[in-house]
């Protein structure tokens, strides 16, 4: 399915997952190959922005305290603190002035992988924005394949959404080697179609 018959009917959102500098090369918790989904996500952003297409973007947005991170019994090194350079969105990331941002990970004693547990800036759920929108299908790429943007995917097939993930615009941490396909099966047996271009 191509991008531009995705769209059509207007109740397709793009979802750009946690496009951010310390999830890109030289960031704190940098996915390998994290920044060459750049270049696939503006192509995505081109033709949703073209077509008025809604676009997300979520973002960790981690305390300094909290027990995602290794300090704190967590499983990951401090990455994406609230208001720090590593928690910005990557500088060459083209998202429009019309972007919603879903901001999740603020609670200290949740990982917050999926952007169903985030909140846009009017304090609404995803899920409730989703609604409002009357949006039904996703067009998901972003980071890191085997965490959130699985989370999310699997979150959204549960909640009943058609999802398409965006196979040139994600990229895996792959803490065990093939997690990241492992996660792109898990997503797929669940319901999700895989676009490769």
């Amino acid at each position: 399915m191509s991008p531009e018959s995705a769209t059509v009917g207007g109740r397709t959102a793009l979802l750009i997952v946690d496009v951010q500098n310390d999830f890109c090369p030289g960031g704190a918790l940098a996915v390998p190959g994290g920044d060459l989904v750049v270049a696939a996500l503006n192509r995505h952003i081109a033709v949703a922005v073209a077509r008025g297409v809604p676009i997300y973007a979520s973002r960790d947005w981690h305390p300094r305290v909290t027990s995602h991170f290794q300090p704190y019994g967590g499983l990951w090194p401090v990455h994406c603190v609230q208001g720090t350079a590593g928690a910005q969105f990557h500088p060459d990331l083209r998202l429009p002035a019309s972007v919603i941002v879903v901001t999740k990970g603020e609670d200290p004693g949740r990982a917050g992988y999926s952007v169903f547990e985030g909140r846009t800036g009017e304090g609404n759920s995803f899920a409730k924005d989703l609604l409002e929108r009357k949006i039904d299908r996703l067009r998901v790429g972003g980071l890191a394949t085997d965490y959130c943007v699985k989370a999310s995917v699997l979150d959204a097939l549960s909640a009943g959404l058609d999802v398409t993930i965006l196979g040139d615009a994600i990229a895996g941490v792959d803490v065990e080697a093939g997690d990241s396909d492992r996660a792109i099966s898990e997503m797929r047996d669940a319901g999700a179609r895989v676009e490769s271009q």
